[in-house]
This record gives C-alpha cells, structure tokens and sequence, in this order.
C-alpha cells in the first residue's frame, strides 16, 4: 500500500481553507499553519461591544442554487442552512443637488430607470443593458464545460478591452457618467466587471449570506476539520523549506520545522517568494508581475456602532460631496457608506452597523506609524470626519454613536501579511484582465519542485469566489500529476 501523500498549506484564508478541503477530498493529509488566530484571512468580522464589523463580504457569486459555484460552495459546507440576502438595490448614486441614481438589480427594472434619469442617452443605455443581459446568461452557465462558455467569449473579450472610465464618455448626461463612475470606482476597471456584476445580480446568484465574512469562513473550517485536516493558529511561516531546489516542508517563527511532500502557499505572494523563497526562484515574468502590476487599494474601514433603525433606508449609498473633504491625507469628493440592518446578527435590534470604505496610501499610514500619537490622533481625524459626512444625510446620528472603529492598512498587513495591506492582491484592469483567459498566471516557481501557489496572487482580480476556485483547480492539478482521480462532494 502506497505512503499517505502530504501537504503543507501555508495560510488559512479561503484559498487556503479550500485547498485544505479537496486536498482531504482526494486523500491527502494536510496541515495549515496561519499567522492569525482566526480562520478567513480577508474574509472576517471583528467583535466591539454589541456590533460585529464586517471586513468583506458585501455579495457573494454563487449565492444560488443549481449553479456551478453555488455546487463548489456545498463542497466546502459553507452555504447549508445560511440565509441568502438577495437586495433590489446595488447602490444608490446621490448627488448634492438632490438627483439620485439607484443601480437596480433587475436590468429590466435598471433600463427603464436609467432611460428617465437620462432619456437623450437612450440608445447607449439600450447597448449596455442587452450587454448585461448576455452576461447574465453567461452567468448562468459559468463554470460548466467549455462548449457552454464559447458562445460568450466575444462578449467577454469586447468588454475585458474597454474600462469603465472610457465607456462613461459615451452617455451625454454628465450626472450619469459621475454616478457609473461612482458606483465601479476603480482604475482602469474593465467594463467586463460591470457586465458580470450585475448579471449575477439580476440572476439573484450574488446575494449575502447572514452571519457576514467570519461566520462563512468558520462554516469552511468545520468542514475542513470535518473531513480530518489540522490547522495550526499563530503559527507565522518563516521560510520554506527547500532541499534539492524541491520543497520539502516550513520553518515557523518559533523555529520548529514542519515537513510534507507537498507545499501551497495560500499566503500574500510577495511575502512568499521574496522572504519565504528570499528571491530564489523568480524570472522576468514572476519579477515583473510585482514590478508593474497595480493592486487593490489598500483601504481605511471608519466603522460605527449606532443606536438608530436604519432598516428603511438604502443598504448603500454612495454621497457626492459639493466641498470635498480631506480624509486619511486625501482630498475626497465622495463618501461610500454601507449599513448592515439587513443582517441581524450585526447589531441589537434597533441599532446598525455603518461601514465606509476608502482608498488610502500604506506609505502614508507607515509614516504615521512611527509616531503612535500621530498615527492614532489621524485615526481619530478620519472617524470624525467620515461622521460629520454622514450626519448630513442622517441628521443627529453623531450623537447616535456608540462605538467607533477604524482600521488602517497597516491593520490589514498586521492580521494578514498582505503586501502594502492590499485588500485583493491584483487589481482587475483591462490589463490583468486579458491574464483571466487561458493558462493566466503561473501557480508554480520556476526551478522548484513540489510548490504551488493559490488564491488572490495568482488570480488577477481576487475575490472570494476566485480564491476558492483557484484551490480547487490546484488540487485537481495535483491529483492529475499524482495519477488519481479528483472527486469532490458536499
């Protein structure tokens, strides 16, 4: 009888929690070891007084039964028995002047109000909600086989070449070229990501599953130490252990050694190959990924505790501002606000959660940093800024606040590792979009045996789904080069 194959997974985020889960499908024994003493990474909520804070899940692809990833999320137990929020409203766009545009779930729903915010646009809008209509059926049938995908390739390769940002010029009313802009507000987003977004919506296949991040991410770790598997909390890597240019296990911060045939890095990707690996095994290709390529912003999160029922009022809104304000070092123009009062477990009854993101500059925050008074006295700055905003859509509700929470991107980088406390390793651009096609980016190092890497560093674009996805796809290459048979099942 053959040895018992071993694997090493470095960092219990999704991806790692996933490829925990089908490396014990197929017959592996694994381990991981995570830096932080909960499971998730990214994916998590954090406890202060009566309120949860929630640092990611605002949807969730897959939400719906019968589709693909919905199947992937039963695999990895962390959907059964959860309710599914599936909102009308994606965000509503205000503007000072009191105009509103409310992006709709529904495309039939989002057409008709688009085509009165903005009758002279008509035919665009027109072109771009039959756009969105084909992404929902792509939706519908991702992640099956290839011969139900082909016929969505032009869609996908015409939408992956324009942004966001070049399409808007094509609408005349400048009020909805701002709030389209607003509601995507990212550099050089392909228009793709709209497309999907929405489609997926419209296909009530992106809701949000109560319990918020961290809840979903221990759902994934009870099923992975349900099917047997070991996970070692505070337990930082220090290195990786190589012999014969093959890994062969890790080093941890404590110095203990930990040994497999196999190891995943789950883990940020710089971190991994330039202090893990110290460099060793890079080309031009690997060098120029973290040379050129852009992240995801890291962010400010300014959390509130509020007693007030915010349950009538729009879940999201994004607040166009007619002075723009300075927040966190930057002059900003408009204020992203979410409240969680369609999630009970967030707040006691008749109170909220208020979350407001914002992009934000790590080298900003790490020179703070080296001044505590400084660093927490901007902080304090940016919370009371973020409250006098929202007090003038929600009048008396600074006095209303119980418990005020921020988190920087140093926070990000001290419970995660992430590199630059990005929140999503590469950022989706009309670049790094054309990468999700075909081979994408290599999940192995060049002149090193028996590594593999997973989740947001070798997925342009990130996000939850994707980390899962990536796993499972790696185990399946494993199981492939191993001559067994990849099986996966609830």
């Amino acid at each position: 009888m053959s040895r018992e194959r071993s694997i090493i997974i470095i960092g219990a985020g999704i991806a790692g929690l996933s490829a925990g889960c089908y490396g014990q499908m197929n017959g592996y024994r694994t381990r991981i070891f995570e830096l932080h003493n909960l499971p998730g990474g990214l994916c998590t909520g954090w406890k202060r007084r009566d309120y949860t804070f929630d640092g990611c899940l605002h949807w969730l692809v897959g939400s719906g039964e019968g589709t693909a990833l919905n199947r992937v999320w039963q695999e990895l137990g962390a959907l059964p028995g959860r309710r599914i929020v599936d909102h009308d409203e994606y965000v509503r766009v205000e503007a000072a002047d009191g105009r509103t545009f409310i992006c709709y779930t529904d495309i039939n729903r989002l057409e008709q109000h688009l085509k009165e915010l903005a009758p002279a646009d008509s035919r665009v809008i027109g072109q771009l909600c039959r756009a969105m209509r084909r992404g929902a059926r792509f939706g519908a049938v991702q992640g099956r086989s290839p011969i139900h995908m082909l016929p969505y390739i032009p869609l996908l390769m015409k939408y992956s070449r324009i942004s966001i940002e070049q399409y808007v010029e094509r609408f005349s009313d400048p009020f909805l070229r701002e709030a389209l802009r607003a509601v995507f507000d990212m550099p050089d987003m392909p228009m793709i990501g709209l497309i999907l977004t929405l489609g997926w919506m419209h296909n009530r296949d992106a809701g949000y599953p109560i319990g918020g991040s961290l809840e979903f991410s221990r759902a994934i770790e009870a099923r992975y130490r349900a099917l047997g598997g070991e996970i070692h909390y505070r337990s930082r890597v220090e290195r990786i252990l190589v012999e014969d240019d093959g890994a062969v296990g890790v080093r941890l911060a404590d110095g203990s050694e930990h040994r497999a045939d196999i190891v995943i890095s789950a883990a940020d990707g710089h971190a991994t190959i330039f202090e893990m690996l110290e460099g060793k095994y890079v080309d031009e290709t690997i060098q120029g990924y973290y040379d050129r390529l852009p992240t995801f912003p890291p962010l400010v999160q300014v959390s509130l505790g509020v007693a007030r029922d915010l349950t009538d009022e729009p879940h999201s809104v994004v607040m166009l501002l007619d002075d723009p304000v300075t927040i966190a070092g930057e002059q900003r123009d408009r204020i992203m606000l979410r409240h969680l009062s369609y999630d009970p477990t967030m707040a006691p009854a008749g109170k909220a959660v208020i979350e407001v993101m914002l992009e934000s500059d790590h080298a900003y925050w790490a020179q703070l940093a080296q001044d505590e008074e400084r660093y927490d006295a901007e902080k304090k700055d940016a919370a009371i800024k973020v409250m006098q905003q929202l007090e003038r859509r929600f009048p008396g509700l600074e006095s209303q606040v119980e418990v005020v929470d921020v988190a920087t991107p140093l926070t990000y980088e001290r419970f995660t590792g992430n590199w630059k406390g990005s929140m999503e390793g590469w950022l989706l651009t009309t670049e790094t979009a054309r990468m999700m096609v075909g081979p994408g980016m290599r999940k192995t190092l060049p002149g090193l045996e028996n590594f593999y890497m997973c989740g947001q560093w070798v997925e342009p674009g990130g996000g939850v789904p994707t980390a899962a996805m990536s796993a499972r796809r790696l185990i399946a290459t494993i199981c492939k080069r191993d001559d067994r048979k990849f099986a996966a099942h609830p």
